[in-house]
């Protein structure tokens, strides 16, 4: 015979921890979501009540009673660049302390991958959705239209009027790096870049356009690979790119790991970074500072664009009226040895 208030299937239900910890199942329910307004007392009791019980929530019930799950899913192009994990963290320490649960969905740069996560995720009933950038199918479009689910986009900035969006421009960053090298004294300026997704193109163009002011276009010191970026490859199309144009003297890096790997590259070739080529890259990842000469890059925002899109979702939630639609956190040039 079942316990009373346990489900059919014989599993503790949510009303047994309640009733063994002494609270309401309001309380009870708030507690295992981590709320913050839970008393510590409380929810330590009600912690000890379901471990005791093996109770385990179930976010598809709780989903159905209320029309709205707890859940906010964030869909992200890679899980293996720090840019993201930084970002993914950020979205995790505001998201825990109101009892929501973070699902994450990696499309690998494929936005038919994507738009499978998306019609996925949406079955579970998110209250929120956080997207990168805003290249996606029509049909992931119509998706997210008729789903009439809150969504905030991170790391660009843009996109149709009532459309929220908390990043840097990456146009800009591009043009940043041209400037500083061309403050420098460089004149024969290459991009050495990977992957290829929108905002390493949208990086790529804010370069050209301040080369091309300037007088110092030379598309033959372009290096594009679509790879995945990574330290291997950008020692590669360093020396790919040296191969067929030994005079540049400047170099940009859509990523610091392709920077990364181009430093390596040059003390195995006995190429003097920056006597001989400067090079600027982008993230400003942790090791960059310890490079040999240490890396100039451009640092990103990426934990604050995580905190801000984070905020900004749940100011959707609670029915809050948001201030600018784009929310510009801004990017510096950290210059370094390489430069």
């Amino acid at each position: 015979m079942s316990r009373i208030g346990s489900r059919t299937t014989g599993r503790p239900t949510l009303a047994e921890v309640a009733r063994l910890s002494g609270v309401s199942p309001i309380t009870a329910s708030r507690a295992l979501r981590g709320v913050s307004t839970v008393a510590p007392e409380l929810a330590e009791k009600v912690m000890a009540a379901a471990a005791s019980l093996g109770y385990v929530a179930n976010p598809a019930a709780r989903a159905l009673a209320s029309a709205r799950s707890q859940s906010v899913v964030v869909l992200i192009p890679s899980l293996s660049n720090q840019l993201f994990i930084d970002t993914l963290e950020a979205i995790h320490e505001v998201m825990r302390p109101r009892g929501m649960e973070v699902l994450i969905g990696n499309y690998h740069y494929d936005i038919a991958e994507e738009e499978n996560l998306i019609r996925n995720y949406l079955a579970y009933q998110p209250c929120g959705m956080l997207l990168t950038g805003f290249e996606r199918s029509d049909v992931s479009r119509q998706l997210l239209a008729a789903s009439r689910v809150p969504c905030v986009h991170m790391m660009e900035l843009g996109g149709e009027a009532g459309t929220l969006s908390v990043g840097f421009s990456q146009h800009e960053a591009g043009r940043a790096a041209a400037r500083h090298l061309i403050e420098r004294g460089r004149r024969r300026l290459g991009f050495i870049a990977a992957q290829l997704d929108p905002r390493v193109m949208q990086r790529a163009e804010g370069f050209r356009q301040a080369l091309a002011e300037a007088g110092l276009r030379a598309p033959e010191l372009e290096m594009l690979d679509p790879q995945p970026s990574s330290i291997g490859l950008g020692g590669e199309l360093f020396s790919r790119l040296l191969a067929s144009a030994p005079d540049v003297d400047g170099l940009f890096f859509c990523n610091d790991d392709l920077a990364q790997g181009a430093v390596l590259q040059a003390l195995r070739q006995g190429i003097e970074v920056p006597r001989q080529v400067a090079m600027v890259g982008f993230n400003d990842l942790p090791a960059s500072a310890h490079m040999v000469p240490p890396l100039t890059s451009i640092r990103t925002p990426r934990a604050a664009v995580g905190r801000g899109a984070a905020q900004a979702l749940l100011g959707l939630l609670d029915g809050k009226r948001v201030g600018a639609e784009r929310q510009d956190l801004g990017f510096e040039l950290v210059v370094r040895e390489s430069s």
